[in-house]
């Protein structure tokens, strides 16, 4: 067996230590369950450890495959800067770039879209703002900000903005790994009636959950009401509660080590839209329409 472990191999590895279950990692990739597992079991087998260990409730990394985890990060960014490297850069591209943002956009979305837009045009001046969505639309409306990234499905198409979807996340049941719930073969609303509610405050979470579940006539129990992506995280994996959220903010490991597992829901769940916003009066400036076409291209990757 070649001691040199294929690119293919490592994304199938970093697919279900983020994923925390073999199958979610298909589905991710796009690539059948046995490719997945053999390409882990042929890693493991060059390295000679055991990068997880393997539960009734899924994958669960060792402390070697957390390390090896790290590592595999660092090759893949190092092959996106080597790429990146290789393009011819802009450098006729200078100026000023305001970029507005809210926290979720901050934490889960931006980072490797700046990672890449700096390595690209290291000659514009990038000032980063992190601001509630209604200050975001007013600064866009008054110049303050050259572009915003936010959540475009809270936007009011009333709003006097353009607006760019970039990304499609989708809302499922967040559970604790030991849940009764994982015992039944369809799951909704009004099974979660009863159930303690931890609710996300944070880019108007509590009033997009507070809007799917009106239809119905029912409300969640809610027990707790936090700002912080990673309490709701703990407390639903320690068992105090559950929660509805997007895949985008989901891990499947809480800080201290418990699992968390999300299921589909039989109701019509909307997705959480991320997109680019910009001020419908004025032309995007240069700095702008830069960071918009790579942003966009990032996307379609």
């Amino acid at each position: 067996m070649s001691r040199d472990p294929s690119l293919r191999k490592l994304r199938y590895f970093q697919a279900v230590a983020e994923s925390g279950t073999v199958t979610q990692a298909a589905i991710d990739l796009n690539v059948s369950q046995s490719s997945i597992t053999t390409g882990v079991r042929e890693i493991e087998e060059q390295l000679g450890v055991a990068l997880f260990q393997r539960t009734s409730q899924g994958m669960q990394l060792t402390h070697q495959g957390s390390r090896f985890l790290n590592q595999v990060r660092h090759v893949f960014q190092a092959v996106d800067e080597a790429f990146e490297g290789r393009q011819e850069n802009p450098t006729s591209v200078s100026g000023r770039l305001d970029l507005a943002m809210s926290y979720t956009v901050a934490g889960y979305f931006l980072p490797p879209l700046l990672a890449r837009f700096q390595r690209r045009y290291p000659g514009v001046d990038l000032r980063l703002h992190e601001v509630p969505r209604p200050a975001i639309l007013q600064g866009l409306q008054s110049g303050a900000y050259d572009l915003g990234i936010v959540l475009t499905s809270n936007v009011d198409h009333s709003s006097r903005v353009e607006r760019l979807p970039l990304l499609h996340s989708r809302r499922r049941l967040w559970v604790s790994s030991h849940h009764p719930l994982l015992g039944r073969e369809r799951v909704g609303l009004r099974d979660l009636v009863d159930e303690p509610y931890i609710m996300l405050t944070v880019d108007e979470a509590d009033q997009t959950a507070l809007r799917y579940w009106a239809p119905t006539g029912l409300s969640p129990d809610v027990r707790f009401r936090t700002s912080s992506v990673e309490a709701v995280r703990s407390m639903v994996a320690n068992g105090a509660g559950i929660s509805i959220l997007s895949d985008m903010v989901y891990r499947p490991w809480s800080l201290e080590g418990r699992r968390i597992v999300h299921i589909d829901l039989d109701d019509p769940i909307p997705t959480m839209e991320i997109g680019l916003a910009w001020g419908r009066e004025a032309p995007l400036s240069a700095t702008a329409r830069a960071f918009h076409d790579l942003a966009q291209a990032m996307v379609r990757e």
